[in-house]
């Protein structure tokens, strides 16, 4: 077992890309929740040994740093930032857990925070002079340009090596806004900011909606649209790991949540939406569990197509999984995505009582996955 255990988590709302949250930079998306997290858990600022997040899109720099500052935490406080696209917020959380299953800290805010909004237009320095720079949209993600797939294209690719028509990912889609629009749990996991208290994109999705949109990459059947994938948003969401020697000196009631392991994997940059099926197998395996004993299970939708591949994989079950909506009822702020299925997973547990487990896992371009198992005691 390790000796990490998550004692508070909080989110921010979702925000679409341009939306609720335009104006807002890293700094201002995550103090607020790292304050709220804190406070949860009763851990004082001077507690906290380190800050690590999560992030993509900041275009340098060592945005945990400018987050631990801004969140009044005191300066010696170490801070890290994570680069694994949309696995950073989960990294950053086992990272914590690696951290204090070492010894070397005892209070630890992980999570991830990401601006869609506010990111930084990206150009390549010219060779030569005269030559004007040249405006990117994304770094590559492997050398070999070839085997670096635009996400949309692949979702697509890979509907049509499973045979999964579009009308499924339809369904699918508009079951995770019926859940989330049914949630009435949201509250305990979210931290207000600019008056958001509720996912910004959420919204009742018919079937006729669905039918009337073009093709974002594919040939019908097999197409992905803009139902079927996640959009584009902002958010912050962080976790307080300690240790179990900080335990020991509470008498805390709640069901203590540990973090039971966590994995990080590589698979096929071509095809990366069913890369969490390796992580989540292997730490299953790992652990000696089972799919079914899992209770909660948070994948990640960053398209339909891949979180039913990734369901089925995992053999888990349509009712352990994102029961109460998933992204694409809310929006992928990558960064932040990861860090936000492990606080929707610890509050699910935390009200689930003793002995249940839960799942999180996501996908990340250039074939990287990672994968949590949470434990109540």
């Amino acid at each position: 077992m390790s000796n990490a255990y998550i004692l508070a988590g909080r989110r921010t709302a979702v925000a679409v890309r341009q939306g609720r949250f335009a104006e807002l930079g890293v700094a201002e998306l995550g103090r607020g929740v790292i304050r709220d997290a804190l406070s949860d858990a009763d851990v004082h600022h001077h507690q906290v040994d380190e800050v690590i997040m999560g992030n993509a899109l900041y275009g340098g720099g060592n945005p945990a740093r400018l987050l631990a500052l801004a969140a009044g935490l005191p300066e010696r406080v170490s801070a890290l930032s994570v680069d694994t696209q949309c696995c950073a917020g989960l990294d950053a959380i086992a990272l914590a857990q690696a951290r204090i299953d070492a010894g070397s800290a005892n209070v630890i805010v992980a999570g991830g925070v990401e601006s869609y909004s506010r990111s930084p237009i990206r150009q390549v320095r010219p060779r030569r002079s005269g030559e004007a720079p040249q405006t990117y949209d994304r770094p590559p993600f492997t050398p070999w340009p070839d085997c670096d797939p635009d996400m949309i294209e692949s979702a697509a690719e890979l509907a049509a090596r499973l045979a999964i028509p579009r009308e499924r990912q339809e369904v699918f889609a508009m079951a995770s806004h019926r859940l989330a629009l049914a949630d009435a749990t949201i509250g305990s996991e979210l931290s207000v900011l600019n008056d958001l208290a509720s996912d910004e994109f959420t919204r009742p999705l018919s079937p006729a909606l669905c039918k009337r949109l073009k093709p974002l990459a594919g040939i019908d059947p097999y197409s992905v649209t803009a139902a079927t994938t996640a959009v584009e948003a902002d958010a912050a969401a962080v976790v307080v790991v300690v240790s179990r020697e900080l335990l020991e000196k509470r008498n805390i009631k709640d069901p203590l949540v540990n973090i039971r392991g966590s994995i990080a994997r590589g698979g096929d940059p071509l095809c990366p939406g069913v890369v969490p099926i390796d992580a989540g197998l292997a730490l299953l395996k790992g652990l000696g569990l089972q799919a079914q004993q899992i209770a909660f299970a948070e994948i990640m939708e960053a398209f339909s197509v891949q979180a039913i591949a990734c369901i089925e994989g995992l053999g888990l079950r349509s009712s352990q999984v994102n029961h109460r909506g998933g992204a694409l009822a809310r929006g992928h702020p990558i960064g932040a995505s990861g860090a936000i299925l492990a606080v929707r997973l610890f509050h699910d547990l935390r009200r689930a009582g003793h002995g249940q487990l839960g799942l999180a896992a996501i996908a990340a371009v250039g074939g990287l996955a990672s994968a949590m198992i949470l434990e109540t005691h």
